[in-house]
């Protein structure tokens, strides 16, 4: 049983998961839309989780 928790998730990681461009995902950003996300440094980093989550709540 693996206990470590799963790395988190690049915007390009995210790009991948939903099957949208990165540069959408950087314009929901700005709208404060889209998944949520958190600064580390200069780079963003999402929860996997939280990204399933926010999927599935907004699926159509």
């Amino acid at each position: 049983m693996n206990d470590q928790p799963e790395p988190m998730w690049t915007i390009e990681d995210v790009s991948r998961y939903l099957r949208i461009p990165v540069e959408t995902l950087y314009q929901w950003r700005r709208k404060k839309q889209g998944p949520p996300a958190c600064k580390m440094g200069k780079h963003l980093r999402y929860d996997p989780a939280g990204v399933r989550d926010w999927f599935t709540a907004h699926a159509a």
